[in-house]
């Protein structure tokens, strides 16, 4: 019989704290007089009358917390009750660890069936409708992923609680291998690509994301053959050929570039700086396998990988970033013969947090899209228990804002490894599964989460997105496995080759390495599943995590179990690698699938697409020029882009391993830096330097500028901490929109052309990258209107560095009175996409554009980096800062708040262009390749005679008095503050978040 252990927290409680402002802040405020939260565990097995209180002295704190199993535990004082939980088959990590924890401690497992269920029941005390609490509940819980249980007051007490639900999996046993009929109209035909295989019902399973040319292809593949594809092959086709999978965009003919943007811009580049640098290329493996590398020192490889989670966070925030966090993990543990994880990053484009109008996927205003500020909310949380429960450290990232993130946000996540050159007498990056292994899947079983997740990512957000698409990973689960084959099978030799089971499933990570071994034979019946009741189908496209796929020898297969068992990780042999050219896969001895590998990986037929020119001419800036620029100063500094987002950095343990040197939160003001260093082999004074560059408005304009700006931001940041452009690698994530409008193909490519363009020329190799494309949102507004939000055409540029010496590390804030301020850099008119246009627009309801986006002359650049870097390794450079969003005035405003120290200015002695006739236009262009420096005065002739070639101006000092006062172009005061008020306008926006 199953019981419920409530646990209540008897002294104050953060989370209710958190419950009771997002409700507030949803209109609330006036009727919700106060909240408390209730934990409960349904656990479904039956112990003796002394075992539940060990149990609940286990999972409850004996000094914050009372627990009981004996009567459902509320407040004193209540009106609601909502119970939250999961729905069935959802991964419960919390009701996982539990489960093991019980086990543990009593020593007895939970058989077949049984299992622990989590909920939470939220106490409301105010005057509400039972309507009312129903909005409450959704503004706590998803719909896609939870359950909601609702009681009255009287209710609870009437009933002695909540009702007794356990949340499991039914489902009716299906082992159909069903036939595809290809004989099909082309509308039917597209009917199929797009909305998936027809169920008997009628219903549809879900997005095959096909085009019509390619079932024509598989229809004319498979007539050769004489039969007709099964259901398990053309689902295996269509993940394979998707392009989440295959980045059929990046490997079209598009225009004159007929071998596709990848391979003439991004790929050609790293071969040509590879060459140019000949026995100083650092490079050991890039674009070949799941995380590229470069070599840290004699004994060491670093690897580095960014992934993106969009179209998963959309729906569910929580599930789809701690997917994408523990995922791009594994994409670290697959890489090579395996490395270990040592840093996290992150990058967050969202909606406007205080955007509250309400968009539907479907016409009748139901499945209502999640708000900007959910979705914050929830992909901060998945990141943080992401890496904070692994035991990774997530030093660097950055969160940015726009209105067309709404319908669809993007959630980047990074992973560094760290990976010996040479394990067991090998290079550490090489692996090949060989003929005769057999096919071990560890780590966490199958379930229905994540069907359908590579095809779903390469559609547009709508009505049709299948739930199934959600995962929820599970890091405690993923921690075991990886600890158990990066410190122990990987040194023991017990495999040939790894991979990570993440799009695609056992299709992808089977398929992929079937290649490296010429053929594979998979029996789906020795899959071990979460619950019965899966299609073959289902089995092998499941995307559930914490899943990798490994080569073993036959010789050693047994002491891999021994060694998994030993970790408490299951393992699992569910096929045999051959080289019979074929992919074969059987269920219960039927065939399921029987393709050749040839056709599977290179039959995608390849696409030919055209582009053309925006016609939408842009406007010069017409606005007039405010004459004193403090208000304009303090009120950036208050924006979304620029304030301080120090409440996300607070939630990621940045200190775990013990190798953090430049820190995420810098000087006495804390402040966000843009960069940091990390130290990830202890004995050894190098460090990893991080950093990354993102511009997405400038795309309305220019898409090549904007991505030149990213790379010239991401390589600025590093060099201003102390890295150096000889040791410096970069990974590129396109995430576009529309991606087959002529007119954004054409955004494509430029940017693709930039990437090309600037990394030769600053001779820094893309080491890995990916993209995303069709990030669209389509359907309906509050009145039932179409609507369609498309998120700007976006490109983050990322960059890791090898620093020889992390002594020589450089914050950002301002050190001593007395110190000098340097500009270094050009300023010019480029004011088109900046923070203080989309800040004048704002204020004056206006839709300037501007045509001048910032211009990036990497010749001049890469001379004034190198000038900096000797002068910072001569260690004459107190502070420094690269110029970036929001211009010199708000670097300058940084660094002072950072030091907690004023400054006197005088910006008419910096190096200008032509055309900065305005003050504000001085202090707010984001021209690139700039930065603020700070020297001690007793240095500046040093730092002068090495800046002699170099644009460069001391326009003032550090100030031992708190004043912060700027003069402009007329040598007329323009900006008249202190730190104290610049410190309040940055603190203000996410005080209290």
């Amino acid at each position: 019989m199953a019981t419920r252990l409530s646990i209540q927290t008897i002294i104050t409680d953060t989370r209710a704290a958190v419950c009771k402002r997002r409700i507030h802040a949803a209109g609330f405020a006036k009727q919700v007089k106060e909240v408390t939260l209730v934990d409960v565990y349904t656990i479904d097995r039956d112990f003796s009358e002394k075992d539940w209180p060990r149990m609940g002295a286990l999972l409850s704190n004996s000094v914050t917390q009372k627990f009981s199993t004996v009567q459902a535990l509320s407040p004193k004082e209540f009106d609601w009750a909502v119970e939250i939980g999961f729905l069935p088959g959802v991964t419960d990590n919390v009701a996982h660890t539990a489960k093991e924890s019980i086990e543990d401690l009593l020593g007895v497992p939970f058989e077949a069936g049984q299992g622990v269920y989590s909920s939470q029941i939220v106490f409301v005390r105010g005057a509400l409708s039972r309507d009312e609490v129903a909005g409450v509940s959704g503004l706590l819980s998803n719909a896609l992923i939870q359950r909601v249980h609702i009681k009255s007051h009287e209710e609870f007490l009437r009933d002695h609680g909540m009702d007794l639900v356990l949340p499991k999996v039914r489902l009716s046993q299906k082992t159909n291998i069903d036939e595809i009929s290809l004989a099909l109209s082309d509308q039917e035909m597209e009917t199929l690509g797009q909305k998936g295989i027809c169920n008997e019902d009628g219903s549809r399973r879900g997005p095959l994301s096909l085009s019509l040319d390619d079932l024509k292809i598989i229809q004319e593949h498979f007539a050769k053959k004489g039969r007709r594809p099964t259901d398990v092959e053309l689902e295996m086709l269509a993940q394979t050929w998707s392009e989440h999978c295959k980045h059929t965009l990046f490997s079209a003919s598009l225009d004159d570039i007929t071998e596709g943007i990848y391979k003439t811009y991004i790929r050609r580049a790293t071969e040509v700086i590879r060459k140019v640098k000949g026995k100083s290329d650092f490079c050991v493996s890039v674009f070949k396998d799941n995380s590229g590398g470069i070599v840290f020192d004699q004994d060491w490889i670093i690897t580095d990988k960014v992934e993106t989670h969009n179209s998963p966070s959309a729906l569910d925030p929580y599930g789809g970033a701690i997917t994408g966090i523990v995922g791009v993990n594994r994409d670290t543990i697959g890489f090579g013969m395996g490395a270990k994880p040592v840093i996290n990053k992150y990058g967050f484009c969202f909606g406007l947090p205080h955007d509250q109008k309400a968009l539907y996927r479907s016409e009748h205003k139901s499945d209502k899209l999640l708000s900007p500020r959910r979705i914050m909310d929830g992909v901060i949380a998945g990141v943080k228990d992401g890496g904070n429960q692994s035991g990774i450290p997530t030093p660097q990232g950055f969160c940015y804002f726009d209105e067309r993130f709404k319908g669809k946000p993007l959630v980047f996540v990074g992973t560094v490894g760290l990976l010996p050159a040479t394990i067991n007498g090998k290079p550490g990056w090489e692996k090949r599964a060989r003929p005769g292994d057999l096919i071990v899947m560890t780590g966490g079983r199958v379930g229905k989460d994540g069907i359908h997740g590579a095809t779903f990512s390469s559609e547009a957000l709508s009505q049709g997105s299948p739930a199934s698409a959600v995962q929820i990973g599970d890091p405690i689960t993923q921690k075991k496995m990886s600890d158990a084959l990066i410190k122990e099978a990987r040194g023991l030799g017990l495999y040939h080759s790894i991979t990570d089971n993440g799009a695609g499933g056992l299709s992808s990570s089977v398929g992929e390495m079937a290649r490296e071994a010429g053929g594979c034979v998979v029996h789906l019946d020795k899959v071990p599943l979460k619950y019965p009741g899966l299609a073959p189908w289902e089995i092998w496209v499941s995307e559930s995590q914490e899943r990798m796929t490994l080569a073993v020898p036959p010789e050693s297969v047994a002491a891999f179990y021994e060694l998994m068992k030993r970790r408490g990780v299951e393992a699992t042999v569910i096929g045999e690698f051959t080289e019979t050219g074929k992919c074969q896969v059987f269920y219960e001895g039927r065939p399921a699938v029987d393709l050749d590998l040839e056709f599977l990986h290179e039959g995608l037929p390849k696409k030919v697409f055209l582009s053309c020119e925006d016609p939408s001419g842009k406007t010069e800036l017409l606005f007039p020029a405010p004459q004193e620029q403090t208000n304009s100063l303090l009120n950036l500094l208050s924006r979304y882009n620029l304030c301080d987002q120090s409440f996300i950095t607070h939630q990621f343990d940045h200190e775990v391993q013990g190798g953090s040197v430049l820190k995420p939160l810098q000087g006495k003001g804390r402040v966000c830096a843009p960069a940091t260093i990390t130290r990830p082999v202890l004995s050894s004074k190098k460090g990893v330097v991080l950093s990354q560059g993102i511009n997405p408005r400038y795309s309305d304009v220019d898409a090549y500028r904007m991505a030149a700006c990213a790379i010239d931001t991401a390589i600025r940041h590093v060099v201003a901490a102390g890295g150096s452009l000889e040791h410096l690698a970069l990974l590129d994530n396109f995430c576009w929109c529309d991606a087959r409008n002529p007119v954004r193909l054409r955004q494509l490519k430029d940017a693709a052309r930039a990437c090309y363009d600037y990394a030769t020329a600053f001779g820094t190799p893309f080491i890995s990258g990916k993209d995303s494309m069709f990030n669209d949102f389509r359907g309906y507004d509050e009145n039932g209107q179409p609507v369609t939000l498309s998120i700007p055409p976006t490109l983050l540029i990322s960059s890791i560095g090898v620093m020889e010496d992390v002594s020589l590390a450089v914050s950002l804030d301002v050190k001593m009175p007395g110190d000098l301020v340097y500009v270094i850099g050009t300023t010019g008119n480029e004011m088109a996409g900046s923070e203080y246009l989309a800040y004048v627009n704002e204020e004056s309801q206006s839709q300037f554009v501007g045509k001048n986006v910032p211009e990036v002359n990497a010749v001049r650049a890469r001379l004034d980096y190198q000038s900096l870097t000797t002068a910072i390794q001569k260690r004459l450079v107190a502070s420094a800062l690269g110029v970036g969003l929001g211009g010199l005035g708000v670097a300058l405003a940084k660094a002072a708040i950072a030091g907690q120290l004023g400054m006197d200015i005088d910006l008419s002695r910096v190096k200008i262009a032509e055309g900065v006739v305005r003050n504000d236009f001085l202090l707010f262009s984001e021209s690139q390749s700039r930065f603020v420096v700070t020297v001690d005065s007793r240095k500046c002739q040093a730092f002068e005679k090495i800046m002699t070639d170099v644009p460069h101006a001391c326009v003032g000092s550090v100030l031992r008095e708190p004043d912060f006062e700027m003069k402009g172009l007329n040598g007329q005061r323009i900006v008249n503050t202190d730190v104290a008020q610049l410190t309040s306008a940055y603190r203000k926006t996410f005080a209290g978040w």
